[in-house]
């Protein structure tokens, strides 16, 4: 499945960092941020995170939750936030479901050996759930500035 631009955001409920869970019905009336990367402590993913990190100010001065999403189990998370110090919730989709939903989930290559893996991809959903935005296969430099100026646009 792949999730576009005037698309309604499918519905997903699952755990996140510090024990708690998150659905898209807990999202109505916001505007949300979904990024899905690869893995946690890994060096790209880990710049991706610190972008939006130190971009958060400004991401709730335009009403927008940011969060991000891997197959990472919640206690990986717990880890990756405190040691980062990241001011946003953490998804875990360990079952890859919401990954399949958002479309995410991808055959990948590295050196000739094919593999399946999460794309890096990021899905901007109105107050309505409604996609409004989406980039795939994101490349980490300036990608939150480039989000950050896609919710002012709206």
């Amino acid at each position: 499945m792949t999730c576009n631009v005037g698309d309604k955001a499918p519905a997903f409920k699952c755990p996140t960092d510090g024990g708690g869970s998150l659905s898209l019905k807990d999202l109505k009336g916001t505007k949300a941020v979904l990024y899905f990367y690869p893995k946690d402590m890994t060096p790209g993913c880990t710049k991706e995170a610190e972008d939006f990190r130190d971009m958060h100010r400004k991401f709730k001065s335009a009403k927008t939750l940011v969060i991000g999403i891997s197959k990472d189990p919640p206690a990986r998370h717990d880890k990756f936030r405190e040691k980062y110090k990241l001011p946003f919730p953490l998804i875990s989709d360990e079952d890859g479901a919401m990954c399949e939903a958002y479309g995410v989930w991808v055959e990948k290559s590295l050196y000739g050996r094919k593999y399946m893996g999460i794309e890096r991809a990021t899905f901007l959903i109105d107050e309505k759930g409604k996609i409004r935005e989406v980039w795939r296969k994101v490349k980490v430099k300036g990608h939150a500035e480039a989000v950050l100026k896609a919710i002012k646009a709206l």
